[in-house]
């Protein structure tokens, strides 16, 4: 892992994971990863009421993952990608070793298969 600060120090990063960790907040992210979608589609796609499904859009919004534009009358919400960029490269930290790990465990065993 790298040598940066622990993610407890990151609050934007602790908020986007604690967003993420709701199963109606993944459903409206999937929801909405296909294009902008007003909160009643929203809602009625994952089931839920529009006054559930606009606090969890709200909560989506404040940690920078979902984001609304207005288009008349009418607010419509999408996926924030820069938002979802930050806990990606969080979770990307943790490819090098285990690969690094898996590459040292195949070449062992292919030191012992040779030997």
């Amino acid at each position: 892992m790298s040598s940066s600060s622990p993610a407890a120090a990151d609050p934007d990063l602790d908020q986007a994971l604690r967003a993420l960790a709701d199963a109606n907040r993944r459903a409206i992210l999937a929801v909405v990863r296909a294009g902008p979608r007003p909160v009643g589609q929203i809602a009625e796609e994952v089931g839920l009421s529009q006054q559930t499904a606009s606090h969890h859009l709200g909560v989506l919004r404040a940690a920078g993952l979902a984001r609304s534009t207005r288009e008349g009358t009418r607010h419509l919400f999408a996926v924030d990608t820069d938002g979802l960029m930050a806990v990606r490269s969080y979770l990307d930290e943790f490819w090098p070793a285990k690969l690094a790990a898996l590459k040292t465990a195949i070449e062992a065993q292919d030191g012992r298969r040779d030997g």
